[in-house]
C-alpha cells in the first residue's frame, strides 16, 4: 500500500471513530459513485424528534503541515466532486430528507498519532 493510501485509511478510521463518539451513525465507507468515492456517509438526528440528517463527509489526512495544511487540499474542483458524489448518492437511495457535506481534516505526528482533528460543518450545500 501506498505511503499516501496508508495515511488516508488511518486518517477515515480515525474521522469514523470521531464520528460515532459524537452520536452520528455511520452508514457507508468508501462508498463509490460514477464521479469518484464518498469518504463516509453518515446519518445524525438534532434531537429526539428532529427529522434524520444525511451527512457526507470529506477527510482529509496528512502527516504534519509543513507544506499546508489538510484545509487547502479542499479546492474548488474537489468540492465540486463531492457535491456530485452526495447528488448522486441521495438519487440513488432516493433520500427525500436534509443533507449537509462536512469535511474531518486530520493532521498526524510522525508517528502516525493525532495532532489535530478539525471538523468542519456544512463546508457546501447538498
Amino acid at each position: 500500500m501506498a505511503q499516501h493510501n496508508f495515511v488516508g485509511k488511518i486518517g477515515e478510521d480515525l474521522a469514523r471513530e470521531y464520528l460515532k463518539n459524537q452520536g452520528y451513525k455511520i452508514l457507508e465507507q468508501n462508498y463509490r459513485t460514477k464521479y469518484a468515492e464518498i469518504d463516509l456517509v453518515a446519518e445524525k438526528s438534532d434531537g429526539l424528534f428532529s427529522k434524520k440528517k444525511l451527512v457526507f463527509v470529506e477527510v482529509r489526512t496528512k502527516v504534519g503541515e509543513s507544506f499546508g495544511s489538510p484545509e487547502d487540499t479542499l479546492n474548488k474542483q474537489k468540492l465540486w466532486k463531492v457535491l456530485q458524489n452526495a447528488k448522486s448518492y441521495s438519487a440513488f437511495k432516493n433520500w427525500q430528507g436534509p443533507a449537509r457535506i462536512d469535511a474531518i481534516c486530520i493532521v498526524l505526528n510522525p508517528n502516525h498519532t493525532v495532532s489535530r482533528l478539525t471538523h468542519h460543518e456544512n463546508i457546501i450545500s447538498a
